[in-house]
């Protein structure tokens, strides 16, 4: 058996004078990436709904990267008034955001909503990401060269898109409803690509690799048995953060935009995530349930 089924992936390129966002920066991979591009010189805003939790992380990613340059401030993708709030405070007060890391996720949760109507996996993974990309676009702009990393996760490839019940309210499969949620982030991530190309902004969607924290919830007995066989071939944190790491800093990239990735490498998405009419549609569709107007 290969034990070392990880590609290790490893650059001293320095961040010094960027600025990084990060949401869901207070646990798992979103503080690994934080601490890891703290670490290169980087400003880190952590975006993050819990506060009282972030708190400690934020601590945390002082203290492991010895950069003081970071600071938390409240989003909360679930509720667009928040993620205006947000940006608004972000346009507001810093001079450039040069990489936007969309890490924060819901992951097959109960049936909920958020504060707009939308259903919780795909209002948070997806629209919340995406009204978050849109009103920080022109500042990012502004900061070329930039990136924008959306991450998503191999579930995609057991997604649809249902554009006629995007909200799952005829019937919800917690399962289907994350994976189509993973799904739309890499159609947003080609979508935004074709339109920023000539503005060296550049977007990146990539899956993780199974995290030891991140798919044990929902598991029944046998399966976490069978996790817990593998434990040595599943991703730490810090491991699962290499490929978000990867796509912020590895110089190679700076010229491809709209790929997918996976173990610090581009990887092959399902048919359907290269479904370009698709991902079209639930663009507009997008733009339509959050009152936005982005050609």
């Amino acid at each position: 058996i290969q034990t070392n089924m990880f590609r290790s992936w490893s650059s001293d390129a320095r961040l010094d004078g960027k600025t990084v966002i990060i949401t869901g920066a207070n646990t798992g991979i979103g503080k690994e990436t934080a601490i890891d591009l703290a670490k290169r010189g980087a400003r880190i805003i952590m975006a993050c709904r819990d506060m009282e939790k972030t708190d400690a992380a934020l601590k945390e990613v002082k203290d492991a990267s010895g950069n003081q340059d970071v600071v938390a401030c409240r989003l909360d993708l679930a509720d667009s008034k928040s993620i205006r709030e947000f940006a608004e405070n972000i346009n507001k007060e810093e001079k450039q955001v040069n990489i936007l890391i969309n890490n924060a996720g819901v992951m097959v949760c109960p049936y909920g909503k958020t504060a707009d109507g939308f259903e919780m996996q795909i209002g948070v993974n997806h629209m919340g990401h995406f009204l978050l990309t849109y009103l920080l676009l022109d500042l990012i702009k502004r900061s070329s060269p930039a990136r924008i990393i959306n991450v998503s996760s191999m579930a995609h490839q057991w997604g649809t898109i249902n554009l006629e019940d995007i909200n799952s309210e005829k019937n919800y499969d917690k399962q289907k409803a994350y994976s189509q949620s993973k799904l739309a982030n890499i159609l947003f991530t080609r979508s935004l690509a074709k339109r920023l190309e000539g503005t060296g902004v550049t977007a990146y969607a990539l899956h993780p690799g199974v995290v030891q924290t991140e798919l044990w919830r929902h598991l029944n007995k046998p399966q976490q048995a069978a996790m817990w066989l593998a434990k040595p071939f599943t991703k730490t944190s810090v491991q699962g953060a290499q490929t978000t790491i990867y796509c912020a800093v590895a110089p190679e990239l700076e010229t491809e935009s709209g790929k997918y990735y996976s173990d610090c490498a581009p990887a092959k998405c399902s048919q359907a995530a290269m479904d370009d009419e698709v991902g079209q549609r639930l663009w507009e569709l997008s733009c339509k349930m959050l009152s936005i107007t982005w050609e």
